[in-house]
């Protein structure tokens, strides 16, 4: 009877630690899922951004994003974007893994390719590289119409849904070869390409409208590759820019 009357006490001081395990870890689950909190990161978010932007003025040639752009980075929640255990660290300036040997760029990275492809109200935009379909929402944010293509089936698809649980009617996906683009919808008053290639595809640059622009990582998958900025003149011809060093996951398929 004493042992069993010992082993009772032991479990009742076992429940109660495990009932406030529970207590604290809910608490914290619902900080963590506190709208105003995941508001309050994004504004902080932006200003870091912001500083990185002038920190690299010097590449970037220019001091400032349009505040438009900036705007659409503290619309989009980007801890909807990101894996559950991943969603503490949403906020943070750097790239996220989301699965499948794929990441979530760096909300530095997001901006500013989105402010290079001077986005407009009118326009329509190609994204090539769909990922968890952060880049999508925030272009989304500030042009008419988004078309994005996944090479990976499952990050495609989930994207798909998540892109359309979250509201955002104006982006379609489609799980394909980005290297090819989307001629069925082309010309694109834009392209951005989320992913690096050896080189720039001939395909997206004919899919490009005259006056478009495209951004693009083009470089070895296994060295540091070049931000470049492709603006096609009304004539056809291309002007080509390099901006920065970056690193992206290569862009796959069967093209090279």
């Amino acid at each position: 009877m004493g042992i069993q009357h010992h082993n009772t006490k032991d479990l009742t001081r076992l429940l109660r630690h495990i009932f406030l395990i529970a207590i604290i870890c809910a608490c914290n689950l619902a900080l963590a899922s506190d709208p105003d909190e995941y508001a309050r990161q994004r504004m902080a978010l932006i200003k870091e951004i912001s500083n990185d932007v002038r920190a690299t003025a010097f590449y970037l040639g220019r001091a400032e994003l349009d505040p438009r752009v900036l705007k659409a980075m503290e619309q989009v929640p980007r801890h909807e974007f990101v894996p559950l255990q991943e969603r503490k660290r949403a906020y943070l300036n750097q790239p996220l893994a989301i699965g499948h040997g794929q990441t979530i760029s760096q909300p530095y990275i997001v901006a500013i390719m989105t402010d290079l492809i001077e986005p407009s109200t009118h326009h329509r935009v190609l994204e090539v590289g769909t990922g968890s379909g952060y880049q999508a929402a925030v272009l989304a944010e500030l042009v008419k119409e988004v078309y994005s293509i996944e090479i990976i089936e499952p990050l495609g698809r989930s994207a798909d849904i998540r892109l359309k649980q979250l509201g955002y009617t104006n982006v379609t996906t489609r799980v394909g070869d980005g290297y090819y683009g989307w001629s069925e919808n082309a010309p694109f008053d834009a392209i951005v390409v989320t992913a690096a290639a050896s080189h720039v595809p001939p395909p997206l640059l004919k899919q490009l409208k005259p006056g478009g622009l495209m951004v693009i990582p083009v470089g070895s998958r296994f060295l540091v590759q070049q931000l470049v900025l492709i603006r096609k003149n009304e004539d056809g011809s291309l002007v080509t820019r390099q901006l920065l060093p970056v690193r992206f996951v290569p862009l796959t398929g069967k093209h090279d």
